[in-house]
């Protein structure tokens, strides 16, 4: 019932780490989600520098943040400030592009604190890729819930278990927060042979679940069998999160561009270079350059399914 079992591999941005779980080299989407990272855990000393990127460019893509602790502080040149705190989400979608940072409020930095949470990027199906820039804030009971029996789960974005998330998607989708007590049993939203999705996946963020005959612990990200009906036990507290949809279609990636064709990536890069791209208001004094050649996702090992 398991396709593949991807390692989130840690990665060091300067005082502050993530995993990175998408893309992987052999596993490059889960239906649109191209870019998953985990932010942290970390606790912050008072007086840290935090989170502090500077301004930066997207296309193509819908940024999606959610935070089980901390603040961010979101900037966009669409002229939207808005913090973001656990349980709610900052919905940013570039279409043809957008500029933004996400900071550390320099109070809540002076008082330090802990940061964790989960950053996705979900690719825009070709006929949004060139739409204008938006951003939407979500919270309360935009979010349906549901805590019963040692289960809590909360649906982030999309459709799954009868429930609607009120958050403005531009694909079939879905992105469940699961908080699971130790014992407790739950299934992730039906697959394809069942008339759901067609690709699904789980990310472990902290304890430690079993799937069929086997465990799994923090970092790893299951990705299930299309037709995989499969329990989820909690061998211990865990935080899980539980994704997937339709895809939209191979999907180009470099650095913060996302696109269904070169040409389009070529265009952000010459008209970020050139300054062509409007910095976000009250933040508008740095920012990160296009880089020579960016990062990209290395080879990991998956586990043997």
């Amino acid at each position: 019932m398991i396709e593949m079992v991807i390692n989130a591999r840690r990665k060091d941005l300067g005082g502050f780490e993530v995993g990175r779980v998408l893309p992987f080299h052999s596993r490059r989407m889960v239906g649109p989600f191209i870019f998953l990272d985990q932010m942290g855990p970390a606790d912050f000393a008072p007086g840290s520098e935090a989170i502090n990127v500077r301004p930066h460019p997207h296309i193509g893509l819908s940024t999606l943040t959610y935070l089980f602790e901390g603040e961010i502080m979101h900037r966009d040149n669409t002229g939207v400030t808005q913090a973001i705190r656990p349980g709610e989400v900052n919905w940013m979608t570039a279409g043809k592009g957008v500029v933004h940072s996400e900071r550390t409020d320099p109070l809540k930095a002076a008082q330090g604190g802990p940061m964790h949470g989960m950053q996705a990027w979900i690719a825009l199906p070709v006929e949004s890729e060139d739409r204008d820039p938006n951003f939407m804030h979500y919270a309360g009971p935009d979010l349906p819930a549901y805590d019963n029996q040692g289960l809590f789960a909360r649906l982030v974005a999309g459709e799954a278990y009868g429930a609607t998330a009120r958050v403005k998607t531009s694909s079939p989708l879905f992105y469940v927060h699961w908080e699971l007590q130790p014992g407790v049993r739950t299934a992730p939203p039906p697959g394809k042979g069942a008339g759901g999705y067609s690709e699904r996946a789980l990310y472990v963020a902290s304890g430690s679940i079993e799937v069929g005959d086997r465990v799994f612990h923090a970092g790893q990200m299951i990705v299930l069998e299309p037709n995989a009906e499969p329990t989820i036990k909690a061998q211990e507290r865990s935080t899980v999160m539980v994704l997937g949809g339709e895809p939209v279609g191979p999907r180009l990636i470099w650095w913060n561009f996302v696109a269904s064709s070169q040409d389009r990536i070529d265009a952000a890069k010459a008209d970020w270079k050139a300054g062509r791209m409007k910095l976000p208001d009250g933040d508008d004094h740095e920012f990160i350059p296009l880089p020579d050649t960016p990062s990209t996702p290395e080879p990991a090992p998956t586990d043997p399914v």
